[in-house]
């Protein structure tokens, strides 16, 4: 059967046709599905492995200093005395490697 598709005739466009699509998904995977698989990874990785004293910011934008880490979430520390508690996946970024780079 596969024989007969990729039979290449004048006529016969499925050949082109067949190459196109496996094309188009491949380029798909490497350019869009691929990175991101690769970030969330990373992600995962950041989240277990933070430790107190860095300078974090969460997915709202709250930027504040980790207090404690436990197994599903953490303290931070936003103000001379409020420290709120999250959940380790509202953590997006770490901002003490930012910090030093920039100065």
């Amino acid at each position: 059967m596969l024989a007969f598709v990729l039979q290449a005739t004048p006529g016969n466009p499925i050949p082109f046709n067949l190459i196109f699509m496996v094309a188009i998904i491949a380029v798909m995977y490497f350019f869009f599905m691929r990175p991101q698989m690769k970030k969330q990874k990373e992600q995962e990785a950041f989240q277990t492995n933070m430790k107190s004293g860095a300078e974090v910011v969460t997915t709202s934008g709250i930027i504040g200093k980790v207090s404690s880490v436990a197994d599903d979430h953490v303290v931070l520390i936003i103000g001379d005395k409020t420290k709120i508690k999250l959940l380790k996946s509202a953590i997006s970024k770490e901002l003490t490697e930012m910090r030093t780079k920039v100065s």
